[in-house]
C-alpha cells in the first residue's frame, strides 16, 4: 500500500509495517473534530487561570514554577530546543517516519490538545518525504522519549536538520523547499510533541517486523537442514504437539511437516534407519521455534496496543475541560516487549547455528567434513560456521534485559525509568545478525542436500534451493566466501526465502 489512512485506536500491525516499508500516512478525516475539540479545551482551561502542568507551568522538577500568559509561546519553544539534546548516529529514516506516524495517530484521538495545523504539518512532511534527523541516543524511556521526539519537533519549527532525498538539509530550508512553513507552537504543543513513547515503539515495531521475516525464513532453513542431515520428520507429528497444547509449537510442527511433505530424501531413509533420535537442534525445532513464536506474538500484542494509545502528558479531557497529569509516557510495556523480541531473536539464531555446526561435523551429519567434496585441500564451511557462532554470541551479549535497569533523572523527579529505547534500538542489529546466521544455514543446508543427488526434497524445499542456486552455485572448491554469505542474507532480507511457502506461521 502506498498510503495508510490512520484510524486512531484501530491501526493494524500490517499498516504500521507498510509505513515502515515506505508508505505515507495521514489521519482519517473524522479525526478533525476530536483534534479541534482538544485544542479548544486547552484554550478554555487556560482561561480559568489555574496552574496546569505543561500548559502554564515549567516542566519536570520545575513544575511548580508558574509561567505568565505572555510567555506561553516561548515556554513551548524553549522546551523543544532545550530537550533536543540527543547524541549518536542518526536514526534510520524508516524508523523516524514510523515514529512520526505513531505520533500522528496519537494526536488523532484528541487527548493531546494540539492544533489542527500541527497535525497537518506532520502529514505533509510524511507525504513529501521530509524526515527529521533524529539522533539515536538520549532516551531512558520516561518521561517519554524526550530527546528523540524533541529533535522531530525542532525540525517542525525550523531548527535542526531534515533528510530530503538522502541528503541532510537545514530544517528551515527543507521546509521552504517543500512549500511548508515552520510551525508556531501553541500552548502545550511543544510538550505534546516531545512527550510519549513513539521513538521506543517505532524501534520495537521495526525489530518485530524484521524478526518476523527472519523467523519464517528459519523455518525453511531448519527443514532444509533436517533434509541435509537425513533427519526424521517424526518429531513433527501433530499428536506430540497437541499433548503439550502450546499454539506456537503446534503451528511450527505443522509448518515443518508441510515443508518436508513428499520428500524423496526423507523417503529414502524412512525404513531401517539405525538412528533412533536426532539431535535437539533438529528434533526440538517445534518446541524452541514455537516458544519464540508465542513470545513474539505476545510482544506484538503489546506493541499494537501501545501504537494505538496516547502516551504524552498531561492528557486533555474536553468533556470536562480537564488536563490530568499522569504517567502514560512511562514505556515499561514497550521495554518488556523489546526484551521479549530480543530473547526470541537470540534463540532463533542459536538453534540455527547448532544446525550449521551439526551439518559440518561428519560424525553427526554423515556428510563430508565441512561440506566440501575434498576436505583438507578445501576448508569448505569451516569458517562460515565460526561466523555464525560469533553472531549468535554477539546477540546473546545484547539480549540482557534492558527493562530491569533504571537510573534517576531530572533531579530525582523522574526516579524510575523504563530503558525502552535501549531495549528497542538494539533489535535491528540483532535481527541483522540472525538474518546472516539464517543465510549461512541456507547455504550449508543446500550444500548438504547437494550430496544426496539425485534424490530431491519436497517441492517447496527444492524451490528454496532453486532460489539460492540462481545466485550462489554449489561449492566445489574453496572460493571467496563473503559474497555468498552477503547474497544469501540479502535474499533472506528481501523475503525471497520465506516466499517459497506462503502458509508459514508468523507474527503478523
Amino acid at each position: 500500500m502506498n498510503e495508510v489512512i490512520l484510524s486512531p485506536g484501530a491501526v493494524a500491525l500490517d499498516e504500521w509495517r507498510a509505513i515502515y516499508r515506505g508508505a505515507s500516512a495521514r489521519l482519517a478525516s473524522e479525526c478533525g473534530a476530536a483534534i479541534a475539540g482538544g485544542a479548544a479545551s486547552i484554550a478554555r482551561i487556560l482561561a480559568k487561570g489555574a496552574p496546569v502542568y505543561g500548559i502554564n507551568t515549567g516542566f519536570g522538577k520545575l513544575a511548580s514554577v508558574r509561567i505568565d500568559d505572555a510567555d506561553l509561546a516561548a515556554l513551548q519553544r524553549n522546551i523543544v530546543l532545550s530537550h533536543a539534546a540527543g547524541t549518536g548516529a542518526p536514526s534510520p529514516v524508516p524508523i523516524v517516519r514510523l515514529m512520526m506516524a505513531l505520533k500522528l495517530a496519537s494526536f488523532g484521538i484528541g487527548a493531546s490538545g494540539v492544533q489542527p495545523a500541527t497535525v497537518a504539518l506532520i502529514e505533509a512532511m510524511l507525504a513529501k518525504g521530509l524526515t527529521p534527523v533524529v539522533p539515536s541516543q538520549g532516551s531512558v524511556g520516561a518521561s517519554g522519549d524526550l530527546a528523540p521526539l524533541s529533535h522531530m519537533a525542532a525540525a517542525m519549527i525550523g531548527v535542526g536538520a531534515i533528510m530530503v532525498d538522502g541528503r541532510a538539509m537545514p530544517a528551515a530550508d527543507a521546509l521552504a523547499s517543500a512549500g511548508l512553513s515552520p510551525l508556531e507552537l501553541g500552548p502545550k504543543e511543544g510538550l505534546a510533541l516531545l512527550n510519549g513513547t513513539q521513538f521506543s515503539t517505532a524501534n520495537a515495531l521495526a525489530g518485530l517486523f524484521e524478526v518476523d521475516l527472519v523467523f519464517r525464513s528459519a523455518l525453511v532453513t531448519g527443514a532444509l537442514s533436517t533434509e541435509a542431515a537425513k533427519g526424521s520428520d517424526a518429531p513433527f507429528d501433530p499428536r506430540i504437539h497437541a499433548l503439550r497444547r502450546h499454539a506456537g509449537q503446534i503451528a511450527v510442527g505443522a509448518a515443518l511437516r508441510g515443508l518436508m511433505d513428499r520428500s524423496a530424501i526423507r523417503a529414502s531413509h524412512r525404513d531401517d534407519d539405525p538412528r533412533v533420535q536426532d539431535p535437539y537442534c533438529l528434533r526440538c525445532q517445534p518446541q524452541v521455534m514455537g516458544a519464540a513464536l508465542d513470545l513474539l506474538r505476545q510482544a506484538a500484542t503489546t506493541l499494537e496496543t501501545e501504537a494505538n494509545g496516547v502516551s504524552d502528558n498531561p492528557l486533555v479531557f474536553p468533556d470536562a475541560d480537564e488536563a490530568l497529569s499522569g504517567g502514560n509516557f512511562h514505556a515499561e510495556p514497550v521495554a518488556f516487549a523489546a526484551d521479549m523480541i530480543a530473547m526470541a531473536i537470540c534463540e532463533i539464531g542459536s538453534i540455527a547455528e547448532r544446525r550449521i555446526a551439526m551439518l559440518v561435523d561428519p560424525a553427526l551429519s554423515g556428510l563430508p567434513a565441512f561440506l566440501t567434496p575434498r576436505p583438507g585441500l578445501n576448508s569448505g564451511f569451516m569458517i562460515p560456521q565460526v561466523t555464525a557462532a560469533a553472531l549468535v554470541s554477539e546477540n546473546k551479549q545484547r539480549a540482557y534485559p534492558a527493562s530491569v535497569d533504571s537510573i534517576p533523572t531530572s533531579a530525582n523527579q523522574e526516579d524510575h525509568v523504563s530503558m525502552a529505547a535501549h531495549g528497542a534500538r538494539r533489535l535491528l542489529d540483532m535481527a541483522a545478525n540472525a538474518r546472516a546466521v539464517i543465510g549461512i544455514e541456507w547455504l550449508a543446508a543446500a550444500q548438504g542436500c547437494d550430496f544426496h543427488a539425485p534424490l530431491t526434497s519436497s517441492a517447496r524445499l527444492e524451490a528454496a534451493r532453486t532460489v539460492l542456486r540462481g545466485t550462489v552455485p554449489t561449492l566445489t572448491d574453496d572460493r571467496h566466501f563473503h559474497p555468498d554469505i552477503e547474497a544469501a542474507a540479502a535474499m533472506v532480507a528481501s523475503g525471497a526465502l520465506a516466499a517459497v511457502a506462503d502458509d508459514l506461521p508468523g507474527v503478523l
